[in-house]
């Protein structure tokens, strides 16, 4: 069993910047797909960001340029820097770990068979 945990969430302004942690309870992370996964009131769970065992990182169209998904192996610990933000990015944050993929990581909730409690970060305008 794997417990994830996420920190970081916050209010901020517009153009602000947060950083959001997932720390996970065994290193067993190092070997998965972990990814961060948003939800806002009334929509679906949407992706945001994956990373692979080889630290290669994916990102949503919406977020490229401004987000950045990170690992530190040593800490068990997932990253998401997120800069520039908009109002469009309040949503509550999940992070989530993905036992069976390695590196071709999935970008839809299924394959993820562990989940964070969610962190909420609220942008306004």
């Amino acid at each position: 069993q794997v417990h994830l945990v996420e920190s970081g969430g916050g209010s901020v302004q517009a153009g602000g910047s947060l950083r959001l942690s997932c720390a996970a309870s065994k290193s067993t992370f190092t070997g998965s797909c972990m990814a961060w996964f948003r939800q806002a009131p009334g929509n679906e769970r949407e992706w945001v960001a994956t990373i692979n065992l080889e630290g290669r990182p994916q990102y949503v169209d919406s977020v490229k340029g401004r987000f950045v998904i990170s690992r530190s192996t040593d800490k068990n610990t997932l990253y998401l820097q997120m800069n520039s933000l908009k109002p469009e990015d309040t949503a509550t944050y999940y992070c989530a770990l993905d036992p069976l993929h390695e590196v071709a990581c999935r970008v839809v909730p299924g394959p993820y068979n562990y989940w964070g409690q969610g962190t909420q970060v609220t942008v306004s305008s």
